[in-house]
């Protein structure tokens, strides 16, 4: 029985119809009328890809404007090639939009409603004039990873610096902080890293939102989507990732420093207000403090000495441990500062802080060669 949400289309000399498509799972199931054999194929299509030529099924527009699904091997028997180039690649277009429509409803609107009402006074909001911005899709090991990606408009590759969300996930204000590395010649990517555990844009409770969504979201699932991240850069054309630097905030501070004991690849790693040690769990096994020795990259972490969250004897020790291990750590702790002084969103921004805070990530980056 087909789906209440199903699209079904049957076309007269195939009989192919569509069962259901999942717009947050690119993939459709679509069964073959004479056969009655249900296939599960991957959304979008290309056929200069290894995935589209091997696809049972492509897309293709139909008359009245609908659209049909048709075994590969029998649309281009009875079309030839030439036919199936036009169609393909008036129909590229057609998929780049809706794949781009359906990345870009995974991601916030605007800021999350948990830090509602915005504190509009001290907002700062960086435009896209002289960039390229906007939702990618990050091909990851099981899915597309929606991703806000800001750059230069202008030809040439560009040092990648990763940014990692908050608990609130890649809102307006993680938006923002890409735009603004953009603007200093950066490739900016931000991954949704809780795409698989579900979106925290419209909820307005804290506690519901950690316990429900971030604390079922697995340590080793954020490092594959975070090399992922890498790969897409790579792949662009338009990234330099052998200057690689990642920069995380809240959630994303203690990301930064799992992300440095991780890939050999980056080059440099800075974690504002990134929590340093906690009890081990199946989706946390590690933190931090546990992975000081394992560290491959220079990490500046930056904290609030009021963060009611990160206690000051907490970064000590993390300190401590990177002196002994002989790991090169800076680490920044500004007086009566709270947590996230660079949520300029919200009553905790400091921006005396802030504006130090992110002159020395800058400063970090060009030491060690993201530039």
């Amino acid at each position: 029985m087909m789906p209440a949400n199903a699209m079904e289309v049957i076309h007269e000399e195939t009989q192919l119809s569509v069962l259901s498509t999942d717009a947050i799972d690119p993939m459709l199931t679509c069964k073959d009328g004479n056969s009655q054999e249900a296939m599960r194929v991957p959304l979008p299509f290309s056929f200069d890809n290894e995935r589209g030529e091997n696809a049972d099924c492509i897309l293709t527009p139909s008359h009245e404007g609908a659209v049909a699904y048709f075994p590969l091997q029998r649309f281009l028997r009875s079309k030839g090639m030439d036919g199936f180039e036009n169609d393909r690649r008036s129909l590229r277009a057609k998929l780049d939009v809706d794949r781009r429509e359906m990345l870009a409803a995974s991601l916030s609107v605007g800021f999350a409603a948990a830090v509602h009402p915005v504190a509009a006074q001290t907002v700062v909001h960086t435009n896209s004039e002289g960039l390229e911005a906007g939702v990618v899709g990050i091909p990851a090991a099981d899915r597309d990873v929606p991703a806000y990606r800001a750059m230069p408009a202008k030809p040439g590759t560009f040092p990648v610096v990763i940014v990692v969300q908050e608990i609130f996930g890649v809102h307006e204000h993680i938006r923002d902080l890409c735009r603004r590395l953009a603007k200093q010649g950066y490739m900016a990517i931000a991954p949704e890293l809780y795409v698989r555990q579900g979106s925290v844009a419209d909820q307005t409770d804290i506690q519901k939102i950690i316990a429900e969504v971030v604390s079922k979201v697995p340590d080793a699932q954020v490092m594959s989507d975070l090399d992922a991240t890498v790969a897409y850069a790579k792949n662009s054309g338009h990234g330099d990732a052998s200057k690689l630097g990642i920069a995380g905030f809240c959630w994303g501070g203690r990301i930064v420093w799992l992300y440095a004991a991780h890939s050999s690849e980056l080059k440099a790693g800075v974690a504002w207000y990134g929590k340093l040690v906690g009890d081990a769990s199946a989706n946390t096994p590690r933190h931090p403090i546990d992975v000081v020795a394992e560290l491959r990259a220079p990490v500046l972490g930056l904290y609030g000495g009021a963060d009611q969250g990160i206690p000051v004897d907490t970064v000590e020790r993390m300190r401590a441990a990177c002196k002994a291990a002989t790991r090169e750590c800076e680490f920044i702790v500004y007086p009566d500062t709270p947590h996230a002084f660079n949520a300029d969103y919200r009553p905790s921004f400091r921006p005396e802080a802030a504006k130090d805070g992110w002159a020395r990530m800058l400063a970090w980056f060009h030491a060690h060669g993201v530039v």
